[in-house]
C-alpha cells in the first residue's frame, strides 16, 4: 500500500483543478459541471463547494449523472443504480464532466453516450482526481488531471472521502 495523496496533498491538488477550471471558464459562463456516478459524486461536490467560494453560487450548474446502462459491461451481473439529477439542458453549454479515476475510458465513454440524453454540448471536457495513464483501453485523455499516476493491472486505485470513509486519501494498493 502506497500514499498517493494525503489529505493536505488532496485539498491543495483541489484548489489547483477549480483555479485551472475557472481559467478556461470565466465566471463558468455558458459552463455545466457533471459529476459521475457513484464515486465522482465525492469529488465533484468538492470541486462545487469550492467553486461557490470563487463564483456566485446561482452561476453554478451541476448536476449528476447515473451511467450504469450506458456501460458496455453490464451484462456482467446487476449493478448499483444511482441517480440521474440534471434539472437543466446541456444544449450547446460547456461541460465539466467529472471523475475520481481515469482507468481504461470506459466510464466516460459511456458518460459521454448518456449525455447525449439531455442536449447537444458545444464542447466536453473532463477533470479527474487520478490519472492512470498507461492503462487506457480507449483513446480518451483528461484536460483536468489532479495526479497522474504509472500502475500495474493489478494494482488498485483507492479514493477516500471523509463523507464515506471518514478520511481524505489515495492510496494504491
Amino acid at each position: 500500500m502506497k500514499t498517493i495523496l494525503n489529505e493536505q496533498q488532496l485539498s491543495i491538488t483541489i484548489q489547483r483543478l477549480i483555479h485551472q477550471i475557472l481559467e478556461n471558464h470565466i465566471e463558468l459562463e455558458n459552463t455545466v459541471i457533471i459529476g459521475l456516478q457513484p464515486r465522482g459524486i465525492y469529488f465533484s461536490n468538492r470541486i462545487v463547494d469550492e467553486l461557490k467560494k470563487q463564483v456566485a453560487a446561482d452561476k453554478i450548474k451541476y448536476g449528476k449523472l447515473d451511467i450504469t446502462f450506458y456501460r458496455d459491461d453490464v451484462r456482467q451481473g446487476l449493478h448499483q443504480l444511482n441517480q440521474t439529477d440534471i434539472s437543466f439542458s446541456i444544449e450547446n453549454k460547456n461541460v465539466i464532466l467529472i471523475d475520481d479515476v481515469l482507468y481504461t475510458g470506459r466510464t466516460i465513454r459511456a458518460a459521454l453516450d448518456a449525455l447525449q440524453d439531455f442536449g447537444r454540448p458545444a464542447k466536453v471536457e473532463l477533470c479527474v482526481l487520478i490519472d492512470r495513464r498507461f492503462s487506457r483501453q480507449l483513446p480518451i485523455q483528461s484536460d483536468y488531471t489532479g495526479k497522474s499516476i504509472d500502475s500495474i493491472i493489478s494494482q488498485k486505485v483507492k479514493v477516500f472521502w471523509k463523507e464515506n470513509e471518514g478520511v481524505d486519501m489515495v492510496e494504491l494498493l
